[in-house]
């Protein structure tokens, strides 16, 4: 049997289990059938933590709900932050991921921030089918169109909404994460900018659908709104799930975001019961 505990950054769900004593049996197909919600225990990603290596204090390796790898994962790595200051005793610790090392600390609060490092812009970066504009995609669904796109360790495309209420944007969402001008597809956000350091924020998540929250994209909708003159490079961002607290700094070009983390439960599976 593995254990597992379920854990959220604002509703954004996720199963963690640890590997760094020894490898897990866990194929790309058991773990979308772990991560269905009506025949798994379900979440938004499945995570692993695995050993580290030198200068960071665990590795987290992330997958997404159809068992794909992802490069990045905001909320879960503040709950995994959580989990090694926990462990570990400390309020800084530093999570490895294929991006690379994201320091984090928890603040007098408690609530958890992680440096998210800083966001990739050029086209191949994102990446985007060819040469253009990151700021300004040709890419028009009806309602919506003009988004702006960035990498936070994986592909975001920002649309720039009027109201957030009037749009059906759960319906947009698939249309826009296999356009064309995405080769990889990508994670979509729909921001309605409320005021310059306030953001309402709807996010259609790749390979997953709609979620409660979205760590990554709320880093990138603050980068994409930002470059566009809608906002300052710090701001709140309410997702269905909550508010995050963002931050775009100067001195060293990277993202910060800070926000609470829960544990829903712990459990075990045996993982024979999921095909391999």
């Amino acid at each position: 049997m593995i254990p597992f505990r379920k854990m959220h950054g604002l509703g954004n769900d996720f199963v963690i289990v640890d590997a760094r004593p020894a490898p897990l049996p866990l194929t790309p197909t058991r773990i979308a059938a772990l991560a269905d919600r009506n025949r798994g225990i379900g979440c938004d990603q499945f995570i692993t933590l695995e050993p580290p290596g030198e200068g960071a204090d665990v590795f987290m390796r992330i997958h997404n709900p159809d068992g794909s790898e992802a490069g990045a994962c905001g909320n879960a790595t503040r709950c995994v932050a959580w989990l090694l200051m926990a462990e570990t005793g400390r309020d800084r610790i530093v999570v490895r991921t294929i991006r690379g090392d994201l320091p984090c600390e928890k603040l007098a609060d408690g609530t958890i921030r992680a440096d998210m490092g800083p966001p990739l812009l050029g086209w191949q970066e994102v990446p985007l089918s060819g040469p253009m504009d990151t700021a300004h995609l040709p890419m028009d669904l009806g309602p919506v169109k003009d988004p702006a796109a960035c990498s936070m360790g994986n592909p975001h495309a920002t649309f720039f909404v009027e109201d957030l209420d009037a749009l059906d944007w759960k319906a947009l969402g698939p249309v826009a994460e296999h356009h064309p001008l995405l080769p990889q597809r990508a994670n979509i956000g729909f921001a309605q900018v409320l005021a310059p350091d306030h953001i309402r924020l709807g996010i259609w998540e790749r390979g997953a659908g709609p979620t409660l929250a979205c760590g990554s994209g709320a880093c990138a909708t603050l980068v994409n709104t930002h470059r566009r003159g809608l906002t300052g490079r710090r701001a709140r961002i309410d997702l269905p799930g909550g508010t995050l607290d963002m931050e775009w700094r100067v001195a060293d070009n990277h993202v910060l975001m800070a926000g609470p983390v829960a544990t829903a439960f712990l459990g075990q599976f045996d993982p024979e019961a999921w095909p391999a």
